[in-house]
């Protein structure tokens, strides 16, 4: 396949949740969303993953959609990390690469919009954990609420993941 052919695309509905301060499952309009706090930083994961046999091994891009429950001013900011299952990590166990920080985006002026905000992960150990075609790995996604500003919750509504 080609650079720039999309890997694969995840939804709220594919998430999971820790134990401790998880984004919250919602609708709006009967489309699922995930709210994210915007004081606490709140983590949601997508798990069982398996990266498509097609992947050639390069840079990752992380395209999220997202939107402001309510803010039509202020910015919204995402931390991402992978994490290689393949058949090496312990899965009684974390070990994510470094979490990359998607730079917050000017929320929409209409509460509602979507923005599309991305992050390349640059293919190795430091960013993608050197996950190969055809291993298992998950994601973790959380608000960045060290960086960002807009208030209210942030609407988690897709992602998806771009070999670069």
């Amino acid at each position: 396949m080609a650079s720039g052919d999309t890997l694969l695309t995840i939804g709220p509905l594919q998430a999971s949740y820790p134990s401790s301060n998880p984004a919250t499952p919602d609708t709006r309009n009967t489309h699922p969303v995930l709210d994210f706090d915007t004081t606490t930083q709140e983590t949601v994961y997508f798990a069982n993953l398996v990266m498509p046999r097609h992947y050639a091994g390069g840079d990752i891009v992380v395209y999220v959609h997202h939107a402001a429950s309510s803010a039509t001013s202020g910015t919204i900011g995402w931390g991402v990390t992978l994490e290689r299952v393949g058949t090496a990590q312990d899965i009684d166990s974390d070990g994510f690469a470094t979490e990359k920080i998607i730079t917050a985006a000017t929320v929409s002026g209409t509460s509602g919009i979507m923005i599309i905000s991305n992050a390349t992960l640059t293919a190795g150990a430091t960013d993608t954990d050197s996950v190969a075609a055809g291993e298992a790995f998950r994601i973790r996604l959380r608000r960045d609420v060290a960086n960002d500003t807009a208030t209210g919750d942030a609407e988690f509504y897709a992602m998806e993941l771009k070999e670069a």
